[in-house]
């Protein structure tokens, strides 16, 4: 069935819809109870990290294995490959841009594959809490 709005109109609507998914959810939860205070969704901040703590110049990244086409689970789809190939493949790109960014800034950057939450939910979350401890530490080391 074609549709009945503009694309501009379907992209508008498109870009709207705002998810966060229910790992992501788990994990900032951990992250919290261990202490840690962030600012989930930054939009202000360049490629809407997941989680960002702007006074130490840090942010995370929770990648899906799907959208961002993770090396071990991700499946390329069966039916419109074309437009998923172009799709998956800007989404790598747009990582690429957004690490760099933040690595010539100065930022402390960190991305994680969703399967590392679901499968080491324990040891992921006390990884991220290191980094963002070591991170920290750095950038007051560099304040002084």
């Amino acid at each position: 069935m074609p549709d009945k709005i503009t694309k501009e109109q379907r992209s508008k609507n498109m870009a709207a819809i705002r998810s966060v998914s229910k790992i992501e959810s788990l994990f900032s939860k951990a992250l919290w109870a261990n202490g840690i205070r962030f600012r989930r969704n930054v939009r202000k901040l360049f490629g809407n990290p997941d989680i960002a703590i702007q006074k130490y110049k840090i942010v995370i990244f929770i990648d899906s294995c799907f959208w961002h086409a993770c090396p071990i689970h991700f499946t390329r789809p069966k039916s419109n490959q074309e437009y998923w190939d172009q799709k998956i493949l800007r989404n790598i790109k747009r990582d690429r841009e957004v690490t760099k960014y933040y690595q010539e800034n100065g930022w402390h950057i960190k991305r994680i594959w969703e399967h590392s939450i679901r499968k080491e939910f324990e040891n992921t979350v006390k990884e991220t809490v290191l980094f963002i401890h070591k991170s920290k530490s750095t950038n007051l080391k560099g304040q002084v």
